[in-house]
């Protein structure tokens, strides 16, 4: 049975090749690589290594440029590459180290037609591939190799790029803003961890009264004031700063959001000079349990478990009312975008380099999730975590399914008007010198240049 879907998908894979290639090639710019002795089109992971007659297929070498720099790129790409010679004994990779150059050399060799087979990319190098017809368009086939229904749902902006199409089969998720606590100091002062805006000003006047800086923020790097707004703005429309960036709209309906940080700025919520507290000040405040919680990303989870212990966590942003946090409680700040493993539609062997990158990436992706402590993957697997996550990852790996939705990082913007007047427009909320009209005023006037 699983050889007759086999041998269906692999006439299905060639009738799409004829009726979409032409579109692909025109796109790609040139003739697609054949692929002699190339495996069976199958869910990525679950190759034979057979052909139809089920003798051994021929060998094939492809080259391949990754990320092999240090425990974090080494371990997950050679498990996936180990995972591979079980899978697709007939395959054999070539490894060019990616240089730490922002893509400088990847781009040489794609300008001198040395393109490897497979290839890491991001957003930049997607932006520049596809104008330059080096880079392959999966859009098919991330659902012939059944891909598309391993991604978690919260991570589908990592598969497809700003024009629709794939580019690359995904590894990495969205990095997350996390909001951390003290349960501790929480506790001692009778205070709850707040679902409310209302429950946080409480929260706010109790630590002031007791010596205690509500929340430490290292407002003078400006993208955690962009994060700290994108939060109440999530809880008002949870396309949060993306609405703006992406999706042409006004400042205008996060005026509420504005107000209500300078109110709880006004309010005691930031230590004094926050606008010149840089990220180990702030840290100090929270490791040192001077400050009651702390905003950054999860990877900050690390440092914060071995700082404070079970003293720590992280809480689903307060919203308005009961009902928006309710509503509003699975959208998160952060983001990320398309990245993972890309194909040369150049390629001699292009069907089983299409094969392997999707492989490569699911067990890429696995490896992470279960011996490296990460859940910030694209892609789901079923087997068991091997190194024990920290309380507050494991709270992140069972919440990850259920996000609705992310925004994105300021380094990730892509309106640049619109991202410095942005960032200069919040940190002023975190001065308490500013209000809402003014924000709303020069975030549309950086919306409109």
């Amino acid at each position: 049975m699983k050889r007759a879907l086999s041998i269906l998908l692999v006439v299905a894979l060639v009738f799409l090749s004829a009726a979409c290639g032409g579109g692909n090639n025109a796109a790609n710019g040139g003739t697609q690589g054949t692929d002699s002795g190339s495996s069976s089109m199958n869910n990525a992971g679950e190759d034979t290594a057979q052909n139809g007659a089920g003798q051994q297929q021929e060998k094939i070498k492809l080259r391949i440029y990754a990320q092999y720099a240090d425990d974090d790129t080494r371990t997950p790409y050679d498990y996936a590459v180990a995972e591979l010679a079980k899978a697709y004994p007939h395959v054999e990779l070539e490894l060019e180290v990616q240089a730490q150059d922002d893509g400088q050399k990847l781009k040489t060799l794609a300008a001198t037609g040395n393109l490897p087979d497979i290839f890491q990319s991001n957003m930049d190098i997607i932006a520049t591939f596809r104008e330059s017809n080096n880079i392959m368009i999966l859009d098919d086939y991330v659902d012939i190799l059944g891909f598309k229904s391993k991604m978690h749902q919260s991570a589908m902006n990592t598969l497809y790029a700003d024009d629709g199409h794939v580019y690359a089969f995904p590894y990495a998720g969205n990095e997350l803003v996390l909001w951390y606590y003290n349960k501790e100091l929480f506790e001692k002062y009778n205070v709850k961890v707040p679902e409310t805006y209302d429950e946080l000003k409480e929260a706010v006047r109790i630590f002031n009264a007791n010596g205690i800086t509500p929340l430490a923020l290292f407002a003078k790097e400006k993208w955690p004031d962009i994060a700290l707004f994108d939060i109440f703005a999530t809880r008002i429309n949870p396309r949060g700063i993306l609405a703006m960036d992406l999706d042409g709209e006004k400042a205008d309906q996060f005026k509420p959001a504005a107000d209500m940080i300078v109110e709880l700025v006004k309010e005691g919520l930031l230590p004094k000079g926050a606008i010149n507290l840089n990220y180990d000040q702030a840290q100090s405040l929270f490791f040192e349990e001077k400050a009651a919680m702390f905003i950054n990303g999860q990877w900050e989870i690390a440092a914060s478990t071995e700082a404070l212990g079970d003293k720590v966590d992280w809480m689903f942003y307060p919203a308005a009312t009961k009902e928006d946090y309710e509503k509003f409680k699975y959208a998160f700040s952060g983001g990320g975008g398309p990245s993972g493993y890309s194909v040369n539609p150049n390629s001699e062997h292009l069907e089983t380099a299409i094969e392997v990158a999707a492989f490569l990436s699911l067990k890429y992706a696995e490896y992470k999730y279960t011996h490296r402590g990460n859940p910030i993957v694209a892609t789901a697997t079923d087997k068991e975590i091997v190194v024990p996550y920290p309380p507050m990852m494991e709270k992140l790996a069972e919440v990850i399914p259920n996000i609705t939705s992310t925004t994105a990082f300021a380094w990730g913007l892509s309106n640049t008007k619109f991202k410095a007047a942005l960032e200069d427009a919040a940190q002023m909320l975190m001065t308490g010198a500013y209000d809402g009209d003014q924000f709303v005023q020069d975030v549309n006037f950086g919306l409109e240049q």
